[in-house]
């Protein structure tokens, strides 16, 4: 298909309830764009006052074919999964699951949290040739390279950018950073022009490619772009940006719910696999979260027609 030519298109978030208390922005998939990449799902969540929401409450559930990767802004997570891992979720410290071909997890708000929480959980799309790998360990990353100068931060999650390289596990070509900017602060990114990008701002006003973006709001890039340019205006907050790119994914995949095949059937089996017979029921390809004070959340009904796999483009 080729590399996308630079565009600029607004991707409007929808709203989601995650677990029981947890609404969340979904920006991907998108409406009319599916992927960034092998960026397949992001949703941005805050800032909360979790006095007010509960918390983050999501019980214990599957994924299959993909990665998760958590980032916050604000607040404290915590991550417990099937493979026994236990890991607090901090600010500015990455966090990276490689479910493969089965792995269940829960994340909620560990008592002692801050009271806001604020940040992003991504997932990225497994190329078929490890798609159904064993789960890997989970992965926590406390110091990631980082880059500052005149007013700019530039933290890679993922990927390299600007001469710095995160260790982050990757399984294809893929970069993820998070920029901040001071007011008044300009900066100008090095992009790879065989990959396509977006932009999410997180916090504050910026100008992106030229255009102002608000808080809460994203746009897609497109690709055969050499760089990017940013700039603040002089008064206002610090902007907080993410910026997200990838080669082109040219497989066609099946997501529903939270699981990633090739196919209906495939889809199907994943579901079956996990709900089995009930909430007595342990389902061995995804294995158990030991510990946790609640049921697992089982998978919806399939819909009535017959899901079909589709490319990256809506």
């Amino acid at each position: 298909m080729g590399v996308p030519v630079a565009v600029h298109e607004a991707l409007p978030a929808r709203d989601v309830l995650l677990g029981r208390t947890t609404h969340v922005r979904r920006v991907l998939p998108n409406k009319t764009r599916r992927m960034i990449g092998a960026w397949c799902f992001l949703d941005h969540y805050g800032p909360d006052d979790i006095k007010a929401t509960g918390g983050m409450w999501v019980p214990p559930h599957p994924h299959t074919g993909l990665q998760t990767v958590t980032w916050l802004f604000e607040g404290l997570g915590l991550h417990t999964d099937s493979l026994g891992s236990e890991q607090l979720i901090r600010p500015g410290q990455l966090n990276v699951m490689t479910a493969g071909h089965g792995i269940c997890h829960a994340e909620v708000s560990p008592e002692d949290a801050p009271p806001r929480l604020h940040g992003v959980q991504l997932w990225v799309c497994l190329p078929d040739d490890v798609r159904d790998r064993t789960p890997a360990d989970f992965t926590h990353l406390a110091d990631l390279p980082t880059y500052t100068e005149g007013g700019v931060t530039l933290k890679v999650l993922v990927g390299d950018l600007a001469g710095e390289r995160s260790p982050a596990p990757t399984f294809s070509p893929l970069v993820g950073a998070e920029v901040r900017l001071q007011p008044g602060s300009r900066a100008s990114l090095p992009l790879d022009p065989a990959f396509e990008h977006g932009v999410l701002v997180v916090q504050g006003e910026t100008v992106v490619d030229g255009e102002g973006l608000s808080a809460n709001h994203m746009v897609y890039l497109g690709g055969g772009r050499e760089g990017l340019e940013l700039s603040v205006p002089e008064t206002g907050e610090e902007s907080v940006l993410m910026l997200l790119g990838g080669a082109p994914f040219e497989e066609e995949i099946v997501m529903w719910w939270n699981f990633i095949g090739r196919s209906h059937d495939e889809v199907v089996a994943q579901r079956n696999d996990w709900n089995g017979d009930g909430l007595a029921w342990t389902p061995p390809r995804y294995g158990v979260v030991e510990g946790f004070a609640g049921d697992r959340l089982l998978a919806p009904p399939m819909p009535n027609v017959r899901l079909r796999s589709r490319g990256r483009e809506a």
